[in-house]
This record gives structure tokens, C-alpha cells and sequence, in this order.
């Protein structure tokens, strides 16, 4: 196969400016040609679309050739934990489904968050640990998308980096997982005095301790799997999880109860898995388009905004949870202190417009400033100080 190759050396793989110099090559898959400043090595699996063909050479790494005529591919950074492989094999899968001929392949790696499990994640720099190694792996090339929990994700993206498509929304709510022997447990009322509750979450903590002040809440890390086991070798006598995460590994008969959000308002984007990926990287983006939801994407973008308005980050006390019925949002917000005792809540509504011709700028828009203004009314009712608050004490170690 004859093809024309554009050789270039830049620091972002974006930043294509000035051409080195132009070559006519014969290759297929497997083959290298060596440069003087680097060697390239071209795979099948690439571009089938886009023009001009280039070969992106910023360091001396091995890099990709988008080829015309040659099988399109997905690369997906995903972490190994039981539950991020699942969530980035079902998006492999539903692509495989959606685009005949598109290679999918996964590329998982090890998070910060994911060794570092002797300490509170709110002590560390909180879920976005979890987020940071595989949006690296987007910015240096490794990979071109990242599939995400929502629930994980900072409200402020690196730059160049945007949430491009988001899955319909599974189960929201958290879970009450009791401990064997405790088949009776149906709710939060049926834990026994002084129960041991673990959760490694701010906003759980928060929440239940405002209506059963009496538990004991501990520490609980790991993926999903690792908790299940702590709890099963009696460290608690129940733990919290997201339910969306124990269906989605078919754990379903674990799940004592389902709380109510007037007891446990979920996290933002809760339920919601996202799809990362590189603003510029059009290609990728209208390969994703099959998967997206809108009205999932509505809601998160409510939910999103009252996050980046009250700047608390993935692990402070805040909680949100939006509904879409007939184009018609709805939004409630909630931050907690730490122990509980002090809880804001606000509620907000608005009617948006329906998409146009697949256009849902204007409905994004109206959703965003709707989760703006309820995070403001709860900064007018205190919120601040309650974040501060928490803050300070997780910096103390509390």
C-alpha cells in the first residue's frame, strides 16, 4: 500500500505546525522505517477517514500511523479493578456492535489511587486519583479514550481533555450491604446500636450519621471485591456502596437495601459511566456518538455544575441528584458537615428546550445554569463554612 507520510516533531501531539519533510513510502501492518531522530512503528488499526494522513512524532516513543483505507481502532485506558474493566469491556463491546470492522482494544493500568489503600482517599487528594494516570495516557497518546465512573471525576478537566459521551444512567442510589448473619437488616433503622459502618466516602459518612448519629463509621478502600471481603471477615457489620457498581458485577443478592435519597442523596453522577477523550480527536468523537444519552447527559451536567460551583472536589460532604421527566429538569443538593449535624439542602427547576437535529447545546446550557443556581442558594444558606469545615478536619485527620 502507497501512501503519503508527513513527518513532524512537536511537543503536543495537536500542535502540528511545520512539516519536517514529505515521503512516499510502500508499507503494511508491522513494518518500520527509521528516522534519523526516532524510529515509527505502523500498525493496522488506525484512521480510515481523515485527511491529511500524518504520522505525530513528538519524542522518541513508539507513535501510530493513521493509514486511509486501513481498519479503524479505539484505544481504551481503563484501570484493572474489577469494576473499571467491566465498565470499558461494556463500551468495547457496544462499539464492537455499533461500527462493523472498528478494532477495540483496552489498555489498563495501575492508578495511585489504586496502591495507595491505607489511607482515607479525602486525605490524599480524593477520587481523582483515580483519573489522573489514564487522562495522562489521553495527553501523551497512549490511549484515545477513558472510560469513567462520573461519580470519580472532578468537575474541572485537564486542558484539551473533555467528557465527550456519556452511557444512559444505571441505578443512582446507594446500598446498605449488612454482614453475614444479618439477613433481618432492611434499612438503616434495623442496624443495632453503635453498629460499624464502612465507607470511605465523606457524603455517605455525613448523611448517615445525620439520621442514626449512634453508628461507627470506618474506613473502607479498595474496588469492589476487597470491600466485599472486609466486610465478610467481620472489619464492619455493614458497609455502603453505589448500587450501580454491585449490579454491574452481579451482586445484586448482597444488597440488603436500597437507600432512600431523602436518607442518602447520591454522589454527582452517580450511576453515569463517562467517556473521556481529546477535544481535537473529531474522529473518535463521532465513533462514541452512537453510545451517547442525552438525557443522562442533561442531568450530569446539572448535577456537574453545582460541583464546580461549590469547588468541593469528588470526596467533600456535597451531594446531588437530578431527574428529567418530559424535558422538564429538577435538581436537589445537599452539604453535610462531617458529623452530620448540620445539613443544607436546596432544590431547583427548570423546563429546557428539545434538541435540534441533534443540537442539545442550548438544553446543556440551561442545565448547567440551573446547577449554578442551586449551588448558589446553598452557598447563600452557608455552605462555605461547612466545606471549610470539612476540610480542615480531614486535614487533621478526623
Amino acid at each position: 500500500m502507497d501512501v503519503t507520510v508527513q513527518f513532524h516533531n512537536h511537543a503536543a501531539l495537536h500542535d502540528l505546525t511545520t512539516s519536517l519533510y514529505t515521503t512516499q513510502i510502500s508499507l503494511s501492518a508491522g513494518d518500520a522505517i527509521g528516522v534519523s531522530f526516532l524510529v515509527l512503528r505502523f500498525d493496522v488499526g488506525r484512521l480510515s477517514d481523515c485527511a491529511p494522513r500524518y504520522v505525530y512524532c513528538p519524542d522518541a516513543s513508539p507513535q501510530h500511523l493513521y493509514i486511509n483505507g486501513m481498519t479503524q481502532s479505539i484505544r481504551i485506558a481503563t484501570r484493572k479493578s474489577p469494576l473499571a474493566m467491566w465498565q470499558a469491556e461494556h463500551v468495547r463491546t457496544r462499539l464492537l456492535a455499533a461500527h462493523e470492522g472498528l478494532e477495540v482494544t483496552l489498555v489498563p493500568m495501575t492508578t495511585k489511587g489504586d496502591l495507595w489503600l491505607e489511607t482515607p482517599l479525602s486525605r490524599i487528594g480524593g477520587k481523582n486519583l483515580f483519573v489522573k494516570e489514564l487522562e495522562r495516557s489521553l495527553m501523551d497518546g497512549r490511549a484515545d479514550i477513558a472510560v469513567h465512573s462520573m461519580k470519580d471525576v472532578a468537575a474541572e478537566l485537564p486542558d484539551g481533555l473533555s467528557i465527550v459521551t456519556v452511557l444512559e444512567r444505571e441505578n443512582p442510589s446507594d446500598a446498605l450491604v449488612a454482614g453475614a448473619g444479618n439477613n433481618s437488616i432492611k434499612g438503616i433503622d434495623d442496624l443495632a446500636n453503635g453498629a460499624r459502618i464502612g465507607t470511605c466516602s465523606l457524603r455517605r459518612r455525613s448523611q448517615l450519621l445525620a439520621v442514626r448519629p449512634d453508628l461507627h463509621i470506618g474506613m473502607l478502600r479498595g474496588n469492589v471485591n476487597t470491600r466485599l471481603a472486609q466486610l465478610d471477615d467481620g472489619k464492619h457489620d455493614a458497609i455502603v456502596l453505589a448500587s450501580a457498581g454491585l449490579q454491574r458485577l452481579e451482586f445484586n443478592e448482597r444488597i440488603s437495601a436500597q437507600l432512600p435519597h431523602t436518607i442518602s442523596l447520591p454522589a454527582i453522577g452517580q450511576g453515569i459511566i463517562g467517556i473521556e477523550a481529546r477535544i481535537e480527536d473529531q474522529r473518535t468523537q463521532a465513533l462514541l456518538a452512537v453510545l451517547h444519552d442525552t438525557s443522562a447527559a442533561r442531568r450530569l451536567a446539572a448535577e456537574r455544575a453545582v460541583s464546580r460551583t461549590l469547588n468541593g472536589g469528588c470526596s467533600a460532604p456535597i451531594a446531588g441528584h437530578a431527574t428529567l421527566v418530559d424535558d422538564q429538569l429538577q435538581i436537589t443538593a445537599r452539604v453535610i458537615d462531617l458529623n452530620g449535624k448540620v445539613t443544607l439542602e436546596h432544590k431547583g427547576a427548570t423546563q429546557l428546550s428539545p434538541s435540534n437535529n441533534g443540537d442539545d447545546s442550548h438544553a446543556i446550557a440551561a442545565a448547567d445554569t440551573l446547577g449554578c443556581e442551586v449551588a448558589n442558594a446553598l452557598l447563600a444558606q452557608g455552605a462555605q463554612a461547612l466545606l471549610d469545615e470539612a476540610a480542615a478536619l480531614v486535614a487533621e485527620g478526623a
